[in-house]
């Protein structure tokens, strides 16, 4: 206990309230020296009197004295735009990564909105990677905020935000209000000097799935803005709050889930292509945690608002719960499932999502560690993807 005080930590436990979450102060933790692990054995063969401290006190004060953008305290890595304020040169690769970041820049009406998924002139077959999709353009627009130019991000949650409003039907069918595009393509006509935008829902993806994602990352990257620019404006807006709510009301609508966890198709998240992740794959769980959690504190307690706040802190418990309970896998867990029974019938069934043993891949056995465990990739009804 009085180890963990001394880092600035207090003693968590399992049972805090979302709110109580936000308390810890993580930041004081860079303060602290790194450990050096040694790495050709594993961390549980090892004692904790075999740490040795891998910083020395003149390597902390060389790493105070370098700057972010904003003018806080950072890593040795630098851009071009920053490189002003530190006594050093960057490294010739930051450089060309910028360089080719902003060849890759789009521009809506000499307004920058986001980057293209791919900048490559050798490639003949473009096919949709000189679009800007929401995912991709995200850790962009992280290095964006980072080097202090945020109005492009701003840009781009504004176009999304617009092209959320679009009327989405594939077929015959019609999409969910709230739907995101998994992409969006400026065409620029030098005749009449204008420029349009065409956005893709899934209608021209591969197997014609909807991005489950996109919307996560939408309320991520504002929060991330929010955070970035100390500028609440952006979010408090009636757009940005109606945009939140729609994307919020597709998943915590109510349907014939027994799971708090989200349902999707295979190819509907990282990439159009089937991959054997349909189901509730982890990725998209903590997604979906980390979008509730946003929005959770974006989300104005208005007449609105406030029902909508209610179901994310509903649903962020029973996630949490969920998570942990079922998709944790460490040694005793493991030998659980080895010898569970199949077909189990009733409330007080061992084997909940009636797993089969003999799926367990052998690999995982001598993946395991005998102390300490993972997430596995999905749990859903007889299938446990152990990746």
């Amino acid at each position: 206990m009085e180890g963990t005080k001394e880092m600035g930590l207090r003693n968590v436990s399992s049972t805090c309230s979302i709110n109580e979450m936000d308390d810890y102060d993580l930041s004081r933790l860079l303060d602290k020296p790194r450990l050096n692990i040694e790495r050709q054995r594993s961390f549980d063969e090892r004692s904790l009197s075999e740490l040795s401290i891998g910083l020395t006190r003149a390597g902390l004060d060389n790493y105070e004295t370098t700057y972010s953008p904003g003018g806080r305290s950072r890593s040795g890595f630098d851009t071009p735009a920053s490189s002003t304020r530190n006594s050093f040169e960057p490294h010739p690769m930051v450089a060309e990564a910028w360089e080719a970041l902003r060849r890759s820049l789009v521009y809506f009406r000499d307004q920058p909105v986001g980057t293209i998924a791919a900048y490559d002139h050798a490639s003949e077959e473009v096919l949709n990677y000189d679009q800007v999709f929401v995912r991709d353009f995200v850790p962009s627009a992280l290095a964006f905020l980072m080097n202090g130019e945020p109005d492009i991000v701003k840009n781009f949650l504004l176009k999304t935000l617009q092209l959320q409003g679009w009327e989405k039907r594939i077929d015959r069918f019609k999409l969910g209000e709230g739907a995101m595009p998994a992409s969006f393509k400026v065409l620029h006509d030098p005749v009449r000097k204008s420029d349009s935008v065409i956005a893709d829902f899934g209608e021209s993806a591969i197997g014609r799935v909807a991005p489950v994602d996109s919307g996560f990352w939408w309320i991520i990257l504002l929060r991330a803005y929010t955070k970035s620019t100390g500028d609440l404006s952006l979010a408090e807006t009636p757009e940005c709050q109606k945009g939140m709510r729609l994307i919020l009301t597709l998943c915590l609508s109510e349907g014939f889930d027994t799971f708090p966890t989200l349902l999707c198709a295979d190819g509907c998240s990282m990439i159009d292509r089937r991959m054997g992740i349909y189901g509730y794959p982890i990725e998209i769980q903590a997604l979906f945690f980390m979008a509730l959690r946003c929005a959770l504190s974006m989300l104005k307690h208005d007449a609105e608002g406030k029902e909508c706040i209610e179901r994310i802190v509903k649903r962020l418990h029973a996630l949490s719960y969920h998570m942990r309970s079922y998709f944790w896998l460490d040694f005793q867990q493991l030998n659980d499932i080895y010898r569970y029974k199949t077909e189990e019938y009733s409330h007080t069934a061992v084997n909940k999502f009636n797993v089969i043993p003999d799926s367990i891949p052998d690999w995982v056995f001598d993946f395991m560690p005998t102390r300490g465990g993972y997430f596995i990739g999905n749990v859903s009804p007889a299938r446990m993807d152990f990746r």
